[in-house]
């Protein structure tokens, strides 16, 4: 029998990564599962000309992140679910398996979005989560 004891899902603040929270919570409950939520903030390549730009852009997404991250926290609480938060930096698809792949965090399943708030969109999955659907070595669920 699979069980599943953690959940990750991870968010970005679109329609779509919030109905993967609410579908990870209402998964969670049932089988007492935690919750771990990662934000993985885009970090744009620094060029000389533009050397404040690309900092102050990161430095909005990371406090984008800990609203969206301190939301989630508040739903997951609510549903007195365990949970747990994760900000990195850098490519999204990349980090949500280099996380999953770490045997120290014992992830059971990922709950992502299909389209986040990303620019460039694939025909039916967005770019993140059709990476992590194919990369993941735990099962993943896609939320549309």
């Amino acid at each position: 029998m699979y069980n599943v004891d953690k959940i990750l899902v991870p968010l970005d603040g679109s329609e779509n990564s919030l109905r993967a929270l609410d579908l990870a919570v209402f998964l969670a409950k049932r089988c007492n599962a935690k919750i771990i939520c990662l934000y993985s903030v885009v970090i744009i390549p620094i060029t000389e000309a533009q050397m404040a730009t690309p900092i102050q852009f990161q430095i909005e997404e990371e406090k984008y992140a800990r609203k969206i991250l301190e939301k989630a926290k508040n739903l997951v609480k609510q549903n007195s679910i365990e949970f747990s938060q994760v900000i990195n930096f850098g490519n999204a698809g990349y980090n949500i398996v280099k996380y999953v792949k770490n045997k120290a965090n014992k992830v059971d399943l990922i709950v992502i979005g299909s389209r986040g708030r990303g620019t460039i969109k694939e025909i039916f999955l967005g770019s993140t989560s059709n990476y992590v659907l194919h990369k993941s070595p735990v099962p993943v669920t896609v939320v549309k």
